[in-house]
């Protein structure tokens, strides 16, 4: 298998990698440990709403496959002791790009939702933008409590 052949095997691993890194911050979806454990329901009323960005995850995987398929590409550069230098400096800006790489294709959009709970108290909550739950301000919503993860939901 060629060089350019591994490249590819490499980049093709990384993305499924990537892929399976991913977790949903929505607030229609639970953990395998949520499921069937009682909640706590609290309610409220929307007083605003304001768009963020939540960040991509940063594990090991993306900089470790990045430095990969840059010792690979490194090392297909010069011949002998500068193969060896190319083949390390290729691994450290791969892994530096890997890294980059699997933080921007895992961030997503989110809005922070701030609630006037019914007991009085004002939070604020932030999940990812789902396309079928569209909230307002005004909005009546539930707060979904359970192992320290809360969600809002109508």
């Amino acid at each position: 298998m060629g060089k350019s052949m591994w490249l590819g095997v490499t980049l093709s691993a990384m993305l499924l990698g990537l892929a399976g890194c991913t977790s949903n911050l929505s607030g229609d979806t639970y953990s395998r440990d949520e499921a069937r454990r009682v909640q706590t329901v609290r309610l409220g009323t929307i007083e605003s709403l304001r768009p963020v960005q939540i960040e991509g995850t940063k594990t090991p995987i993306g900089a470790g496959a990045g430095a990969v398929i840059g010792g690979i590409g490194g090392s297909s550069v010069g011949g002998g002791r500068g193969s060896a230098v190319a083949a390390v400096i290729g691994a450290v800006a791969g892994g530096m790009l890997g890294a980059a790489a699997e933080e921007g294709l895992t961030r997503t959009q989110g809005v922070e939702i701030t609630v006037r709970e019914d007991d009085g108290s004002l939070r604020a909550y932030v999940q990812e933008v789902q396309p079928n739950e569209i909230f307002r301000v005004g909005d009546r919503v539930r707060i979904l409590t359970v192992n320290g993860t809360s969600r809002v939901a109508r």
